[in-house]
């Protein structure tokens, strides 16, 4: 006798099963417990899901035989019969899965309807018309979730029959014209499948079961699942409930509602309803719905109702609630609650108020915000005085501002970001198809669908600004060409969108970055007292320190000095020192730059005001500051060609040996780091003497810092001895001459992998190490990351050789695993060692999540990535306790 059940009645379930029935069924099942107006259904799991993929992709007969017993149960409880000639039983079958993954997977609505229950329903209901729309939306659908027909040959039956009837809307369709739909409908099955529509409910049901466990794996759900760092192992929960009907006359309709404003986050009921309409109408965008208090006009009583239910949930639940419900002759039935997708600023508004409203706690608050989401608060925005030519407005579906050149196809524009290209995708409406395209897109313009449309979901979702439903737009995509009012707009024009308020403009607009909100600051303080990793943030220049200060920075953990030699005043004379042929022409040209890059250092440590400040020792090798080869030797090729002057021609001659000579087959790997400092001491001793002039003159002013002075590049502990002895005899020097005393800390990059290795030996030379984890991830996997991501990664990725781009995501088991072996090897002869990380990594929320294991000391990041380090390094220290509570349970 088998053990294993795969079908749960909504009364066996609770919120705490999503595992097993999915986000939709878990909740649909919390809110049958607590007594919600929810219709009558059961949950297939996400183990029969699983089991599913397992065979062959069909449904095996405990699996059957559960869904047979769950329609039986439902049959019981309703009182109706699936298949029936009286009173039938109709269903809505959706997927579910653990993590909400809105419009990719898919849904059929009113299935039981054949010949037979269709004329049954029409004979209860009393509305032949009815009737037929819903066995007509069922067969379209059935059509295109299970036999995968395209949209457009049920619409052009739609369109043929109301013209040959005359009709304006379908609802004016005499009988004879519905039963020429269905015939025509059905028709099409057969020539276009080869077979007959399904007549037996109960094989619809089976057949739409495996479609939509199938749907897991369509490529719009696996784009999803890789962009939200979904596993593809989960698989999807399918619901099937009792069917009831928005679209049964004035007294019905459909609607969705979130508990707060996803935009904004303000405490308000916020939604969109559609009078007489099916669920799918509202999510898809065919129609542009009403808004939400069009319900209390016309249903007051209903209106009054949902907001209380919305209320009751969002206390239940203590976060935003994002509610699907429909309203059958004036009754109210819920179809779904979950956790609203919002907004970033959203997010953190909807969080801090929670917590002032006492809906739950800091901790709890501190998690709801996705760390990384937070890129968008740092949304560009139309710079207020910019003079703009406004062409149409829509809905402001997605806030944010962002101008491209105007595409129509998502495939179009996804080749077209490849190329480089900033463009917006235009589109009548989005479809869960076009996901790539949107990916792609600094933005989106629909001319049809709402604020809940799909367009607008995943732009929100994706921070990106979307004005949806601008209905003035009238779209010739395949012409290539859209009409704004009286302007015409072709194909690879310059358009801008406002998403906050929903403006569409010609041409390029100014950007300019917001100001973080007082909601923000808070959530943020809250994290800071939480966190245990220090954060800093990489910055070159006195504005990039001034920035990362705003965001909260507690220092600058990398400043690559190799970027102040490229400045126009100075890189004639890091050239000149370049191309020197003795020593002695080098240290004159470093005696020039010596003003110079004490200038850069005592700005920069002057903008941190004692904050500490890393600063590395010049890294990339010297050829890269000189002209580029082969653009030299066609400049010299057309000089001999064109005969020019003979002696600007023997300079170039001479240049081009010299650059021939600094030439390198390998430059990643070679004369660059600290090998540059020990074949030419004089430069380091520069940059050294340098750092000591600006700290000295600081103090002066009154400012005490403190420099942390970075070697790169090192592998070998002598390497790092012999260069500590350089930057220790200059800077007692410059202490010597000045006759004062001012502290400081020598460290290196650890980004080779026999660093790692030989970490113990470094660290007797070293007062912090500085994971280099950009270069640290090239020399562990041998990639050249330029390469890498413009030519294989991403295929990498999507054959899932690797689970993420190694650049972005820190590779725990290789990377991660040499760093590890640094942390312990380092410490165990210097217990109190410092170490932190600079590479990008720093920025990256899971990347963070490592560093807290390691026991780091700080990260290190780009300034506008500071906030997401700062939650992050908080969220951190919460899934620690968690696993540590977790395994204490266990015990």
């Amino acid at each position: 006798m088998r053990k294993r059940r795969y079908v749960y009645m909504f009364e066996e379930g609770n919120a705490g099963k999503k595992v097993l029935l999915g986000g939709k069924g878990a909740n649909l099942a919390e809110m049958t417990r607590l007594g919600f107006p929810v219709p009558p259904g059961f949950t297939v799991s996400t183990e029969a899901c699983r089991e599913y993929f397992k065979g062959e992709e069909t449904l095996h007969e405990d699996i059957k035989e559960d869904i047979r017993r769950g329609v039986q149960e439902l049959e019981a409880r309703t009182g109706k019969r699936l298949g029936g000639s009286v009173k039938p039983l109709l269903l809505s079958v959706r997927s579910g899965a653990y993590f909400s993954m809105p419009g990719m997977m898919d849904t059929i609505l009113n299935l039981g309807l054949n010949d037979t229950t269709a004329r049954a329903l029409a004979e209860e209901t009393g509305d032949f018309s009815f009737a037929m729309d819903c066995y007509r939306r069922f067969l379209q659908m059935y059509g295109d979730v299970v036999f995968h027909l395209e949209p457009f040959y049920f619409e052009r039956i739609l369109d043929e029959t109301c013209k040959t009837y005359g009709c304006g809307k379908l609802q004016e369709l005499p009988p004879e014209g519905w039963e020429q739909i269905i015939d025509r409908y059905k028709q099409v099955v057969a020539e276009e499948k080869e077979g007959k529509f399904p007549q037996d409910p109960i094989e619809q049901l089976f057949r739409a079961v495996e479609a939509v466990f199938a749907s897991w794996n369509n490529p719009r759900a696996v784009v999803y699942r890789r962009l939200n760092k979904i596993p593809d192992d989960l698989g999807t929960a399918v619901n099937i409930q009792s069917m009831v009907f928005g679209n049964l006359g004035k007294e019905s309709g459909t609607g969705v509602a979130f508990t707060r404003n996803p935009s904004t986050g303000e405490k308000e009921l916020y939604g969109e309803f559609l009078f007489n309409a099916q669920g799918e109408d509202v999510v898809a965008g065919a129609r542009t719905p009403l808004p939400i208090d069009s319900l209390w006009e016309k249903m007051p009583v209903v209106y009054e109702q949902l907001v209380r239910t919305c209320e009751k949930l969002e206390e239940h639940y203590g976060d935003m609630q994002d509610v699907e419900f429909t309203v059958e002759k004036g009754t109210l039935y819920l179809l779904q609650t979950r956790a609203g997708k919002r907004t970033a600023g959203a997010a953190v508004k909807i969080a801090v108020e929670l917590v002032q409203e006492g809906k739950c706690s800091r901790e709890e608050a501190l998690m709801r915000v996705e760390s990384s989401q937070l890129v968008q608060l740092l949304h560009k925005r139309i710079e207020p005085n910019a003079y703009l030519h406004a062409l149409a407005r829509g809905l402001p579906a997605s806030p944010g501002a962002a101008s491209g050149k105007t595409v129509f196809d998502a495939n179009k524009a996804e080749q077209m970001a490849l190329e480089g290209e900033k463009v917006v995708l235009v589109r009548a409406e989005t479809t869960p198809d076009d996901i790539h395209g949107i990916v792609a897109s600094q933005g989106v313009l629909t001319s049809r669908g709402g604020m809940t449309s799909h367009a607008a979901v995943v732009a929100r979702g994706m921070g990106k600004p979307c004005v949806s439903g601008c209905e003035a737009a009238r779209i010739m995509a395949a012409e290539g060409w859209f009409q704004l009012e009286e302007e015409i707009i072709y194909e690879g024009e310059i358009i801008t969108l406002d998403g906050t308020t929903g403006y569409v403009y010609r041409g390029e607009a100014p950007l300019i970055y917001p100001e973080l909100s007082p909601e923000f600051q808070t959530l943020l303080c809250w994290a800071d007292e939480l966190r245990v990793l220090g954060v800093r943030a990489n910055a070159d220049t006195p504005a990039d320190a001034r920035k990362a200060k705003d965001f909260g920075a507690e220092g600058i953990g990398l400043c690559r000095t190799e970027h102040m030699f490229m400045e126009t005043d100075r890189l004639p004379v890091v050239q000149e020192m370049i191309l020197s042929d003795t020593e002695k022409e080098r240290q004159q040209s470093l005696e020039k730059l010596l003003p110079m890059q004490q200038g850069d250092f005592e700005q920069i440590l002057g903008e941190m005001q004692g904050l500490p400040t890393t600063i590395r020792l010049l890294d990339p090798p010297l050829h890269e500051f000189l002209p580029n080869l082969e653009e030299l030797m066609v400049e010299i090729a057309l000089m001999e060609e064109q005969k020019g002057d003979p002696e600007l021609l023997a300079v170039k001659k001479s240049l081009l040996n010299k650059i021939r000579a600094l030439n390198e087959f390998n430059p990643m790997l070679g004369h660059r780091g600290c090998r540059l400092g020990l074949v030419f001491p004089e430069i380091y001793r520069m940059q050294v003497r340098a750092i000591c002039l600006a700290v000295i003159s600081l103090g002066k002013r009154g400012i005490e810092v403190e420099p942390e002075i970075m070697i790169p590049l090192v592998g070998h502990f002598r390497e790092l001895q012999l260069i500590r002895e350089i930057v220790e005899d200059e800077i007692n020097g410059v202490k010597q001459d000045a006759d004062t005393e001012f502290n400081y800390t020598i460290g290196t990059m650890i980004e080779l992998p026999r660093a790692c290795i030989t970490a113990g030996e470094i660290a007797n030379y070293a007062d912090f190490f500085s994971f280099g984890t950009n270069d640290l991830t090239q020399t562990v996997f041998g990639f050249s990351r330029d390469d890498a991501e413009g030519k294989f990664l991403p295929h990498y990725v999507q054959q899932k050789i690797l689970p993420e781009n190694p650049f972005m995501v820190l590779d725990r088991e290789g990377v991660g695993w040499l760093m590890s072996q640094a942390v312990s090897s380092g410490r165990s002869g210097k217990p109190g060692l410092k170490m932190g990380i600079c590479g990008e990594h720093g920025g990256d929320p899971g990347s963070i999540d490592f560093c807290q294991q390691l026991g780091l000391d700080y990260v290190s990041c780009s300034p506008f990535r500071v906030p997401i380090a700062r939650l992050a390094a908080a969220q951190a220290v919460l899934k620690e306790r968690g696993a540590e509570e977790g395994a204490g349970s266990q015990v």
